[in-house]
């Protein structure tokens, strides 16, 4: 799913984690506008990703439930950006608030706020069926990087 919307991280901190979007015909509705479920897509995979990370890949982190408001509707050529903060980090239940605005027009606000409810198993991710490693499965929510990542499958 990651790859098929043009997902792709951008930056990370001690606590959060941030990644973009593009609004193209992958990710518009009919209208020609950010479709909500895709919106749903960045906000989930944030989420889960940080979790992982948070956890430093030894465990299964996998959505319980989600919930989105979407505010401003954004026009397709343009992109969004996503931002994940924790607001809870129990050691099985994680809780995130995402905010998605409009790439370079944040003081316009938040075009979708989102939060995440993920279960945090001890069963270890699994490797893709290529063999090679998940997402972002070893670096904990650390430092501080910025610069783009490759896109992830």
């Amino acid at each position: 799913m990651v790859g098929h919307v043009g997902i792709e991280y951008t930056a990370v901190g001690s606590n959060w984690l941030e990644a973009t979007m593009p609004v193209d015909e992958r990710t518009i509705q009919p209208f020609g506008i950010l479709h909500g479920g895709a919106s749903v897509v960045l906000a989930e995979t944030l989420g889960s990703v940080a979790s992982v990370m948070v956890t430093g890949g030894d465990k299964q982190c996998v959505g319980l439930d989600i919930s989105a408001t979407h505010l401003r509707s954004v026009k397709k050529g343009s992109s969004v950006t996503g931002r994940v903060t924790p607001l809870r980090l129990g050691k099985r239940v994680h809780v995130w608030d995402i905010k998605i605005h409009e790439t370079g027009n944040e003081a316009a606000g938040p075009t979708c706020i989102s939060r995440l409810t993920v279960m945090v198993n001890d069963r270890p991710l699994a490797k893709l069926e290529d063999g090679s490693e998940t997402v972002l499965t070893s670096a904990p929510l650390q430092g501080e990087h910025h610069g783009g990542h490759s896109k992830h499958h």
